[in-house]
């Protein structure tokens, strides 16, 4: 593919990371992401092919993205994703391979996905509590998640970073208790500050970790890190022996826009710039509709120049009626 392989905004910033859904689905219903009773899912017709998804990909690294996440809703609930998953990896380029889940199914893909070349793995948990658990899920199944973190770390990925999503209600001890299990893992644990992304994203209140994160650091012996896990948007803190333990996100009380590197694929192939604003290019229609590559790298192109330069979630809340799993994560 002819061009520079780079592909840089109109505000100045490289964009060298992919997050691709390989489906709006979840098997959790997570009270800030997805009404209990929510059933509006996409049609599976509509979603990519794994071939497709590969395709697209192959695109994006052509154009200089280094970086690719697969996410969800949640991507274990799709089938064969082993086999996606080794189409991407032997993309040319491509430095680096992630998934996010929520663990319900992976000790028994855990396995698989590394042997398939996923090298890192981002799993939620919330809490350690249970009943907790139950109720921010609406499904009793901790113990499944805990056992898919022992069979991932079993399996050899590294890192594992837990995600927490962050209430203005979460106990405090709650987080303490997870920073005590990532500490003896050998996990990094990330508290997230929820975005008001679909109603109900917008009806909880997020706590403010710019505070909350040092004052847990400070109980636990951690020190800031002089630099974080790549050019993420969390900030660290490390433990004595210098690895990174605890991270914070915080796209509200301290927002990250001035370096965001990242643009989201929806299941359907739907390119979304920016998780707090609407702009989007349908870019799975176009590819199946007759783009070639050449066509499709010219619509990344000009998608990406005309990336915003941050989000709107302070100053219009209500802007975005899609729910993050409807994104990609």
């Amino acid at each position: 593919m002819s061009g520079a392989t780079s592909l840089v905004d109109g505000h100045g910033r490289r964009i060298d990371y992919l997050r691709v859904s390989v489906t709006d689905r979840c098997d959790l219903r997570c009270t800030y992401c997805l009404p209990a009773d929510f059933k509006d899912f996409d049609a599976p017709a509509h979603w990519l092919s794994h071939a497709e998804m590969a395709r697209l990909a192959g695109v994006f690294v052509g154009l200089g993205v280094r970086k690719l996440r697969l996410t969800g809703g949640e991507p274990l609930t799709r089938g064969g994703l082993p086999a996606l998953v080794r189409g991407v990896a032997a993309l040319p380029g491509l430095q680096d391979l992630s998934l996010s889940t929520n663990g319900t199914r992976l000790a028994r893909h855990a396995a698989a996905l590394r042997a398939a070349g996923v090298a890192r793995l981002n799993v939620s948990l919330d809490t350690l509590d249970a009943g907790a658990y139950a109720r921010i899920t609406g499904r009793d199944c901790l113990d499944d998640v805990l056992r898919g973190l022992d069979a991932a770390r079993a399996a050899g990925f590294s890192p594992i970073k837990l995600n927490a999503v962050v209430q203005a209600h979460t106990p405090e001890p709650d987080l303490d208790r997870l920073l005590a299990y990532a500490c003896r893992q050998g996990f990094i644990l990330r508290l997230i500050e929820p975005m008001p992304v679909g109603d109900t994203g917008r009806r909880g209140a997020g706590a403010d970790l710019s505070v909350l994160g040092s004052q847990l650091a400070v109980r636990h012996g951690l020190m800031p890190a002089l630099a974080g896990s790549g050019a993420g948007p969390a900030r660290y803190w490390s433990n004595t022996d210098g690895c990174l333990v605890l991270g914070v996100i915080t796209p509200m009380s301290q927002h990250f826009c001035a370096a965001c590197n990242r643009v989201r694929l929806g299941a359907d192939g739907t390119l979304y710039l920016c998780l707090g604003q609407r702009d989007s290019v349908p870019l799975g229609a176009q590819m199946r509709q007759g783009a070639s590559d050449a066509q499709l790298a010219l619509a990344i192109r000009a998608a990406i120049a005309a990336k915003p330069e941050r989000h709107d979630f302070h100053a219009r809340p209500e802007h975005i009626v899609r729910f993050m799993s409807q994104t990609g994560g």
